[in-house]
């Protein structure tokens, strides 16, 4: 069980990121001593979605080539309509997904970026949430879908929207803190 000041977390996003929902967790995981790296799958920077035009743009750390899941204690899928739904078509980013769910470490997604982990298969038969327009996916991809500010099924961590971000990012620390999942069924 790592404590949140010795952990090595990962962000996965692209341009077009929820702002909130990629800042958010990274500013407070850092405040809380962990290290957080933000990956992608193009280097540089990427831009972020802020309400209803483009926002700010955050540096890349590190190309998602480059890195393996054994390296981190965790996972955070920020959402936006447009980030998850450009990742999700790329068959590195969802198996990086699912690698990381069968790791039986914390995996947290939240708004849309839950449409990854359909994607990765990693749904089915798990308590989950999302942003609301995607609870039909979450529950055709068989997920228990609950309306509720954050979810958590053995270190799966899902939520809403950016209102809830307070309550994920405190479920991410917690998870984290409590180490791997060994219970947890692989995908």
């Amino acid at each position: 069980m790592p404590n949140i000041n010795q952990a090595k977390i990962a962000i996965l996003a692209t341009d077009g990121f929820e702002q909130s929902e990629l800042f958010e967790p990274l500013e407070k995981l850092r405040q809380a001593g962990a290290e957080v790296h933000v990956l992608s799958t193009k280097s540089g920077s990427i831009k972020g979605w802020d309400k209803d035009d483009w926002g700010k743009e955050v540096p890349v750390d590190k190309l998602l080539s480059e890195v393996r899941v054994s390296e981190y204690d965790g996972l955070v899928l920020p959402g936006g309509q447009i980030n998850p739904d450009v990742l999700r078509a790329d068959p590195k980013v969802v198996s990086f997904v699912r690698e990381f769910f069968n790791s039986k470490k914390p995996l947290a997604a939240i708004c849309h970026a839950p449409w990854l982990l359909i994607e990765a298969d990693v749904v089915r038969g798990r308590n989950v949430t999302s942003y609301k327009s995607i609870r039909t996916d979450m529950v055709n991809a068989g997920g228990n879908w609950e309306d509720s500010e954050v979810v958590v099924d053995e270190a799966l961590i899902t939520s809403r929207n950016p209102g809830d971000l307070p309550a994920f990012v405190a479920k991410i620390i917690e998870e984290i803190e409590e180490g791997r999942h060994e219970d947890r069924k692989v995908a």
